[in-house]
């Protein structure tokens, strides 16, 4: 991305409440629900980008959107989008991409995706990456469960993760 392309987002309504997308040139650097005021989300997204996303659709975000819907509706079960991992780094990056490979409708143990990962002590640090993903839902950090089959908190609502989980196991039925 150069200094010249703006960060863009929208906010796009879901099962599991209002979602946050902020692209950049033709990559999307955040994806998640939010509970919030947005002028308090944006500003917190902003202070991690260094930027202030303006308000507007990209062709990123037009695809996340009917990615979602769809998934939303139970018609999709990856996702096939243009992510941007620049607030990704180190150990985190690579948990979240073992995160990717958890099969739609099934569960991990923290402990199981810090083996993928290549750290196979690492479970706690698989937990702190799936609470500070910039992107739910499309990396699937709801399927990362305790070692004892418990769900956790994702983010203070466990209840959105239950839904999930729901969601993609009734549609695998």
């Amino acid at each position: 991305m150069t200094a010249l392309e703006p960060h863009r987002y929208v906010v796009h309504p879901s099962p599991v409440g209002d979602i946050l997308i902020v692209t950049a040139g033709d990559g999307i650097v955040t994806l998640h629900p939010f509970d919030g005021p947005l002028g308090a989300e944006i500003e917190r997204v902003s202070l991690q980008l260094r930027a202030l996303p303006e308000h507007g659709q990209t062709d990123a975000a037009a695809a996340a959107v009917a990615q979602l819907d769809e998934y939303f509706e139970g018609e999709r079960r990856t996702f096939d989008l243009p992510l941007d991992w620049r607030l990704v780094r180190g150990f985190t990056h690579d948990a979240l991409l073992a995160v990717c490979d958890i099969p739609y409708g099934e569960t991990a143990g923290y402990g199981e995706v810090a083996i993928a990962a290549g750290s196979p002590r690492a479970a706690r640090a698989v937990g702190t990456a799936c609470a500070t993903t910039p992107f739910s839902i499309v990396v699937p950090v709801h399927r990362v469960v305790r070692a004892d089959g418990s769900l956790g908190e994702y983010g203070g609502h466990p209840e959105i993760k239950q839904y999930l989980i729901d969601l993609e196991r009734a549609a695998g039925e």
